[in-house]
């Protein structure tokens, strides 16, 4: 062969190799649309940001949770939208502020109102990507069938529909004030009154079924315990565990529970591929003292909008994709969760519009110089603007909240009563005084002027019931007869 035709026999083979590789990479690349990551999303119940070994508690051991920091990303400044349960969990699911859906406080099992269906859950989003949905634990987004998960957007649902304290027989309820406690399956009840002991296991071992008849395809799972809010319960596997009683041996539990999430990942070959969010609905219930957890270096606890309230212990882990054994103090809230989690299954947005934004760079470690959104709103109760959050600066508006004011807790399963608290306009550099101690309000009128303007913004779209303001874009919750 002459070295012409060995020149064009070389280019011609050279080609068809550049076209068998880029077949290669193409079907690669169509694999990976196929196949985007799973979502494991486990949200607990009244615990406190200093509840966790990675978060400084030194009396209860979580190594399991410890671990995820470790190969994973401790988020220190992450965000709930209220420090309220269904308030909380509808920001989560939705994107939204919770009073732009429409849902206040912590709906109780009387009312008949919940989630509207016209609302785009997380599930909702994932579904049309092909993701199997499961949501096993407290859901509180609306007792009446009309408004289970399974209605919006999860394929299986096991566990209660609201708090594990609305039964008649906690011991600070008033007689008669619920009904007995539903456990439901899918829409239906299938106990009236569940040994509230076993509910930490029976979640886990629902979640590890469902990831194992579910590992060839991609999966959300929504793990939301139903501990450590009161009233506590922990199996007789660990009860006397800890060094902090009782609540100890319940947040050991709970870390068995994400070992064992871990370890079906594990089994699977999953791990690499599924992204693993760890947090907390709210700050401790302070006023149940030796039942109730800890808001580690901040001020108050659930029911206020002070740092303790608020402010979560969150970890997130996704291997090559997420940082490893790293802090991140960046600003995050719930409301970010879902546009993130889209971006990443390559989902479409909801059709009605949400609060929240795609912080993907920040989860990945990015050196991100402008911060997606200008502030981050704190609202209560009916719809009251109490606070505006916005880089290192939070501003309080005037507004009555509680405290126990340096007194314990309550023990043996009742809370202590709270004091009421009044708040006035006051101003917070959360990086020099993250237990909002020193109100710097007088030295810096130029950020209270920029973070009033904000609020006067949120107002008009949000609303402030405290002012008798009506948003803009306020949608009203479903309801049913």
């Amino acid at each position: 062969m002459n070295s012409r035709s060995w020149s064009l026999g070389f280019r011609l083979r050279a080609v068809w190799a550049v076209l068998v590789l880029a077949g290669c990479w193409a079907d690669r690349s169509l694999g990976a649309e196929q196949r985007p990551p799973n979502v494991v999303l486990i949200y607990c119940d009244d615990l406190g940001w200093g509840d966790l070994g990675c978060f400084g508690a030194t009396k209860i051991r979580t190594p399991n949770i410890d671990r995820l920091a470790k190969q994973g990303t401790r988020f220190t400044s992450f965000y709930v939208a209220q420090a309220v349960c269904s308030a909380s969990r509808a920001a989560l699911l939705t994107g939204c502020y919770a009073n732009r859906v429409g849902i206040h406080g912590a709906l109780g099992p009387k009312q008949k109102i919940g989630l509207h269906p016209a609302e785009t859950t997380l599930a909702e989003v994932l579904k049309p990507r092909g993701y199997a949905t499961a949501m096993f634990g407290k859901w509180h987004l609306g007792r009446p069938k009309e408004f289970l998960p399974t209605r919006q957007g999860f394929d299986e649902y096991f566990g209660l529909p609201y708090s594990n304290d609305m039964w008649p027989n906690h011991p600070s309820a008033a007689k008669g004030t619920y009904p007995p406690l539903p456990l439901i399956e899918g829409d239906r009840v299938i106990e009236e009154m569940p040994d509230q002991s076993q509910l930490t296991r029976r979640y886990t071992e629902r979640a590890v079924s469902f990831i194992e008849r579910n590992s060839r395809s991609p999966f959300f799972l929504y793990l939301a315990h139903s501990m450590p809010h009161v009233p506590i319960f922990a199996s007789s596997r660990f009860s006397g565990r800890s060094r902090q009683g009782l609540y100890g041996d319940v947040i050991e539990e709970i870390d068995w529970s994400v070992g064992e999430v871990m370890q079906a990942l594990k089994r699977h070959r999953l791990e690499d591929n599924t992204l693993v969010i760890f947090t907390s609905d709210n700050g401790p219930w302070l006023s149940y003292g030796e039942h109730g957890g800890s808001a580690g270096p901040f001020r108050e606890g659930k029911g206020t909008s002070f740092e303790g309230g608020i402010r979560v212990p969150c970890v997130m882990r996704w291997p090559g994709h997420i940082p490893k054994a790293r802090t991140n103090d960046t600003p995050l809230m719930t409301i970010d969760l879902l546009p993130t989690v889209a971006r990443l299954a390559g989902a479409d947005l909801p059709p009605r519009k949400i609060d929240g934004l795609d912080v993907w760079p920040i989860l990945r470690g990015d050196r991100v110089t402008t911060h997606p959104h200008r502030a981050y709103y704190i609202y209560y109760n009916q719809g009251d603007l109490l606070a505006v959050r916005s880089g290192d600066w939070k501003l309080f508006f005037p507004h009555t909240s509680q405290t126990l004011a340096g007194k314990p807790g309550g023990t043996q399963g009742l809370p202590a009563p709270y004091q009421r608290l009044a708040v006035g306009t006051e101003l917070y550099n959360l990086r020099q005084d993250p237990a909002e101690r020193s109100n710097v309000i007088e030295q810096h009128p130029e950020v209270v002027a920029r973070l009033t303007a904000l609020a006067e913004e949120a107002r008009e779209e949000l609303g402030d019931q405290r002012l008798k303001r009506v948003g803009s874009g306020v949608r009203e919750p479903g309801r049913v007869e």
